[in-house]
């Protein structure tokens, strides 16, 4: 492809450096940030490609409107206002520019953390109202403090270097840092419940998922040191904003910090602005002069790299691999990163080892990609960074976790299958795969069991005693809760022994019916895992 009578809109501000770097590569830039709706409409119309920030919503309807459009670059890390299942359909690239950010969102969350332990805010106002309040605003030293983090990736492991030079110490919550890459970072890892007892100040740096939303709600509060710090500037809804609302209100927690919330912009009667011991900014966590160029600067030269090379760096809905051999591979990366996801759910710990197994057909093909696609479908739903096709392999190597690649010529029953054995938490657990008719995946095998499932939707991955009245029971639970059980199997080790019954539905399982099932004797443990 040639950039010359290629158009690329740019619908949010841009530092002039990444325009700059677009026209001098051939292509015919047109700059309108806020826009009407009718107008962008028009302008995506005859666009080739569209670079946005926060600003603007990519939608499925504007994506519809767009008859030409063959990639979106976000100026930035977070995709929240991108429909990228919608974009993936239509065969459009959606990239984006992790790390660009990394420092300077780290900087502003120490700066909320110091702001809000010594009421910086406050005292301005009150001083520059004329008062001079000194005995009003008695603050917290956060030097021997425990700092929180929930989410230890790029902006969690700078702010705890920041943390650490102003001497807090620092325990962590993420499921997927190895302990030796902690050890080195001298953090504490703990689960959820131990941070929230011994955290002094709490920063959440996770991406919004099913999984991370709402995280910190009355139940959690609960738990924390009374007079806790806690601070917001990854994503609104990880923090529940009613909730916290209360704590603040009764001093539960003694003052909280936003970069973010659940709307934005925020509407003027959020309870939570009328709090005097809370603080916000107005989404400027990567609002520095720095942290704009690099990131005007990244994603231009990687819009330039993919219309004149065909390299989508970056992108995080397909690899980056030669567009002649996509067709063939992209199958198997459905299948890996199916495999990959399966597995980030049913572990628990620190995932230290990853051996990706190509047997058959599949092991005679390029499979770096699809060992990215299994490590991507692993650290992808907790991660505070979007992971990627560039960025997997650096991720977990940051986290300490040994991949190793294996390929064999015999695949037993299958043409191919794709096995992947990851260890976390001193536990092996084994998940294999194969592609029926060369397209449609399946899962053959969960640690010791011989499985045919279909990896898509809900799933709940009952481990039972295989005796009579088992499948019957959860059957029942699960109707009395209004489940409409789509699929289901039941794979056995031995009469008498352990069985797995797998069950799929195109709803939640609620967290009554779990507990029910949990409950019986003859069940050693439920799990569920979401492969939408």
């Amino acid at each position: 492809m040639a950039a010359a009578g290629m158009k690329i809109l740019i619908s949010d501000s841009l530092s002039k450096q990444g325009v700059d770097a677009l026209e001098k590569a051939g292509f015919t830039v047109v700059v309108k940030s806020k826009m009407p709706k009718d107008e962008l409409f028009t302008e995506i119309k005859d666009a080739d490609g569209l670079i946005v920030r926060s600003g603007t919503k990519v939608t499925a309807e504007l994506i519809a409107a767009a008859e030409k459009l063959k990639v979106v670059g976000r100026a930035g890390s977070g995709l929240d206002n991108v429909d990228t299942p919608t974009a993936t359909r239509r065969g459009i690239v959606v990239m984006n520019t992790p790390g660009g950010n990394t420092v300077t969102t780290a900087e502003h969350t120490m700066s909320m953390i110091c702001a809000m332990s010594r009421r910086i805010p406050q005292a301005t106002a009150s001083v520059k109202a004329g008062k001079w309040e000194k005995d009003k605003f008695m603050g917290v030293e956060l030097y021997n403090k425990v700092l929180g983090i929930i989410g230890a990736g790029q902006i969690g492991s700078h702010l705890t270097k920041m943390a650490q030079g102003i001497g807090m110490s620092v325990v962590a919550f993420d499921p997927y840092l190895a302990p030796e890459r902690a050890e080195r970072m001298g953090v504490t890892m703990v689960d959820l419940d131990e941070l929230f007892r011994r955290a002094d100040i709490i920063s959440v740096h996770t991406p919004l998922t099913p999984e991370t939303r709402g995280i910190i709600n009355a139940q959690a509060i609960a738990k924390m040191k009374p007079g806790v710090l806690i601070v917001n500037c990854a994503r609104g809804g990880i923090i529940n904003e009613n909730d916290l609302c209360e704590a603040l209100k009764t001093k539960r927690v003694a003052a909280a910090a936003f970069d973010v919330f659940e709307e934005e912009p925020v509407k003027p009667d959020n309870p939570l602005l009328n709090l005097d011991n809370f603080i916000c900014t107005p989404h400027i966590g990567a609002q520095t002069t720095e942290a704009q160029e690099n990131v005007a600067i990244g994603i231009a030269e990687q819009i330039v790299d993919y219309f004149t090379k065909g390299v989508a760096r970056g992108a995080v809905n397909i690899p980056s691999v030669a567009p002649e051999l996509l067709p063939r591979l992209q199958p198997f990366l459905t299948l890996a990163e199916k495999i990959g996801s399966l597995q980030t759910q049913l572990i628990h710990g620190g995932t230290e080892r990853v051996v990706v197994e190509y047997s058959g057909e599949v092991a005679t093909l390029s499979v770096a990609p699809l060992t990215i696609a299994v490590l991507k479908g692993l650290l992808t739903p907790i991660l505070e960074h979007p992971v990627n096709y560039v960025n997997a392999p650096i991720v977990a190597k940051e986290r300490g976790i040994e991949v190793k690649e294996i390929k064999s010529t015999d695949a037993g029953d299958f043409t191919s299958l794709i096995r992947v054995r990851v260890e976390a938490g001193k536990m092996s657990h084994q998940v294999a795969g194969t592609l029926y008719h060369k397209k449609e995946a399946r899962i053959t095998e969960i640690d010791q069991f011989k499985v045919e499932v279909v990896p898509e939707g809900h799933m709940l991955l009952i481990h039972n005693i295989d005796r009579p009245g088992v499948i019957g029971m959860v059957g029942k639970v699960l109707g009395d809760h209004g489940i409409n059980i789509l699929r289901m199997q039941c794979a056995l080790e031995k009469r008498g022994g352990d069985a797995l019954l797998i069950i799929g539905s195109d709803t939640e399982f609620p967290a009554s019916a779990l507990d029910e099932i949990r409950s019986s004797s003859n069940i050693r443990s439920v799990k569920i895992a979401n492969l939408s």
